[in-house]
C-alpha cells in the first residue's frame, strides 16, 4: 500500500460546489488541487469557465488550470500524463493531491491507469473530416461517429468538433471503436489509492437553480467582455467548444439579442450538467454526497469528511 499515491477526487456536475469544496479539503488535509476540467486549462477563459481565482484559492495551489493559449488543442492523453506527474510531485512534498473537476473522461482515464498509444496524426483524414463538417454540419459528422461507435457518440457532444473528429479518426485508422481504446489500453494496476467523492442533488431543480444563478453572476463578473476579447482576437475553434462563449457568438455578430443568448447558455449548461450526472453515476467506486440534503455547509463538509475518514487514503498519514 505504501507504494501507491493517495488521491482525493472530487467530481460532480457544474455549479455543484466542487472547487470550493476542494479548497476547503486542501486546507484540512494539507493538499494541493489538480484541475480536471477540459476548458479551464485555457488561460484566456477565466470567467466563462468559472475558473478558481487567486482570491478564492486562498493560497492553495491549483495545478493544470489556466496554462494554455486557446489556439492549442489539449487531449485526454496529455491530461493523464500531466496529472500523473503532478500527483507524484505533490505527494513527494508530503502533501495530498486532490483532483477536482467535471470532465469525466479525464478523471476516469487517470484513475483507471489508461495508456494512450500515439498512432500519429493523419492530417489528410482530419482535413477530410473537417471539410465534411463544414459542408454538411457538425450534426452530420456526429452521425457518422454514431454509426461507427454509438458509445463514443453518446459521450461526446456534437458541437465538440475536435473530439468528434478525433474519435472518428481513431475508428477509421484502427478499425476499432474509439470507445474500446480505453479498455484495450488499461495498463495494469492503478498507481493511486483513490477516495472519490461524487457531489449530487436529490432535487434536480436545486442544481438547475444554482446553474442559472451562476450564469447571472458570470455575466456580472465580465463574461461578455471576456467573450468579446476572444472573438475580436484569434477566435480559435477550441474556444467555440466552450459553453458560455459559443452561445454569445450570435450576439457578438449582431444576429441575436443578449438576453436570448444568456438563456441559451443556461439551457446548454443544464444539459451539460445532466450529461455529467449520468457519467459520474457510473463510477461505482464513488461515495455520493447529496449537497442539497445537508442543511447547511458545515453539515455538508462534515459528511464529506466522514466519507474520507472511512477510505483507505487515511492510512497514508495525509493530515
Amino acid at each position: 500500500m505504501s507504494e501507491k499515491i493517495p488521491l482525493l477526487v472530487i467530481v460532480g456536475p457544474t455549479a455543484s460546489g466542487k472547487s470550493k469544496l476542494a479548497i476547503e479539503l486542501a486546507k484540512l488535509y494539507n493538499g494541493e488541487v489538480i484541475s480536471a476540467d477540459s476548458m479551464q486549462v485555457y488561460k484566456d477563459f477565466t470567467v466563462i469557465t468559472a475558473r478558481t481565482t487567486d482570491e478564492e484559492a486562498e493560497g492553495i495551489p491549483n495545478h493544470l488550470s489556466g496554462f494554455l493559449p486557446l489556439e492549442r488543442s489539449f487531449s485526454v492523453a496529455e491530461y493523464v500524463e500531466l496529472a500523473r506527474e503532478k500527483a507524484r510531485e505533490i505527494r513527494s512534498r508530503g502533501r495530498l493531491p486532490i483532483v477536482c473537476g467535471g470532465t469525466g473522461l479525464y478523471v476516469s482515464s487517470l484513475l483507471d491507469n489508461v495508456s494512450f498509444e500515439d498512432s500519429g496524426a493523419d492530417n489528410e483524414l482530419r482535413s477530410e473530416l473537417e471539410a465534411y463538417a463544414a459542408e454538411h454540419g457538425k450534426h452530420a459528422l456526429w452521425e457518422r461517429l454514431n454509426a461507427a461507435d454509438p458509445a463514443a457518440a453518446a459521450a461526446i457532444h456534437e458541437n465538440n468538433l475536435i473530439r468528434v473528429i478525433r474519435a472518428l479518426e481513431v475508428c477509421i485508422k484502427s478499425g476499432r471503436p474509439f470507445s474500446e481504446q480505453k479498455r484495450l489500453n488499461i495498463r495494469g494496476e492503478s498507481p493511486f489509492e483513490a477516495c472519490v467523492i461524487r457531489l449530487d442533488f436529490a432535487d434536480r431543480a436545486v442544481l438547475y437553480d444554482r446553474i442559472n444563478r451562476r450564469v447571472d453572476e458570470m455575466l456580472a463578473n465580465g463574461m461578455l467582455e471576456e467573450a468579446k476579447r476572444v472573438y475580436n482576437g484569434s477566435d480559435p475553434e477550441t474556444a467555440r467548444q466552450a459553453i458560455g462563449y459559443k452561445e454569445l457568438i450570435p450576439y457578438l455578430e449582431g444576429r441575436a439579442e443578449l438576453e436570448e443568448c444568456i438563456e441559451k447558455i443556461k439551457l446548454e449548461t443544464r444539459h451539460y450538467a445532466k450529461r455529467q450526472l449520468t457519467w459520474f453515476r457510473r463510477m461505482e467506486e464513488a461515495v455520493t454526497v447529496y449537497a442539497d440534503e445537508c442543511g447547511n455547509y458545515k453539515n455538508f463538509l462534515e459528511n464529506v469528511q466522514n466519507s474520507i475518514a472511512k477510505s483507505k487514503i487515511m492510512c497514508y498519514n495525509i493530515i
